[in-house]
């Protein structure tokens, strides 16, 4: 049942952060005092994100920068899930990253083996890329095109990163889309919410059962979608991509628990 008012308490908070806890570089109100008040009750919060440009170590800078003074160990995005995918299910593959200097570092130091050769490349991973340009397009088209059964995943399936003002920029769904729409290959596995391996992950980090938990976020179909697929209650807030308008066409097995237009709303 959906509600705006009288959230209970819960014993962990998982976070989205883009449109949940900041836009840009400045913190959404209520942010600072829900986190701080959450944090001197002994609840325990952790962060989220489907952003694969940075790694949990800059989300910490950035946090702590911002007033909200947070470990890495907090935090928890496809950078991190990506390359424990991939270590577990194809450890001994050529990877092409269609992706940033984060997301490829942490397949590198994973142990996987980074490759630009078509002709070796067993993984494709699409994902949110600035630098994203046809040479890059060419490669992934070669490689699943080869015939080697080279296989395309992604880091998380977000249309675009919000920005302030109503702004953003295309994310990982775009760079899938090329590929797909050029070489037919259809993508395969997705590691960002609401894919079951991020609920399972998190919920490791947060050391607590799903109904535990309450997840806070601004996306029906990343955010909401993970915690109805985990068994967790969910709150969206009305301060990213979302409107009432969206929610209201929504299905009725992807609504929010609760509906927050400023996310201290949580605290009654």
């Amino acid at each position: 049942m959906i509600t705006t008012t009288a959230v209970r308490p819960y014993r962990g908070y998982i976070f989205d952060l883009d449109g949940t806890i900041y836009l840009g570089d400045h913190l959404l109100p209520g942010a600072h005092h829900l986190i701080t008040s959450l944090r001197e009750r002994g609840r325990r919060t952790v962060f989220l994100s489907n952003n694969p440009t940075r790694d949990p170590r800059m989300y910490a800078d950035k946090l702590t920068r911002l007033g909200l003074p947070t470990p890495s160990s907090d935090i928890l995005n496809p950078v991190v899930t990506m390359a424990s995918w991939l270590r577990r299910n194809a450890p001994n593959a050529a990877v092409f990253v269609i992706g940033e200097a984060p997301l490829r570092d942490a397949i590198a130091h994973a142990g996987l083996e980074l490759s630009e050769d078509a002709d070796r490349i067993d993984v494709v991973v699409a994902s949110y890329d600035r630098t994203f340009d046809y040479r890059k397009l060419q490669i992934a088209f070669d490689a699943l095109r080869s015939g080697r059964g080279t296989i395309l995943v992604t880091t998380n399936p977000d249309a675009y990163c919000p920005f302030p003002g109503g702004r953003g920029e295309p994310d990982s769904a775009a760079m899938v889309a090329a590929v797909e729409a050029c070489t037919g290959v259809r993508c395969s596995v997705n590691v960002g919410k609401p894919d079951r391996l991020m609920a399972e992950t998190v919920l490791d980090i947060i050391g607590l059962s799903p109904q535990d938990c309450l997840v806070i976020g601004d996306r029906l179909y990343t955010d909401i979608a993970m915690a109805v697929d985990g068994g967790m209650d969910s709150a969206l807030v009305l301060t990213g991509e979302t409107t009432r308008e969206m929610l209201d066409c929504a299905a009725r097995d992807r609504q929010p628990t609760y509906i927050l237009n400023q996310i201290d709303e949580l605290l009654g």
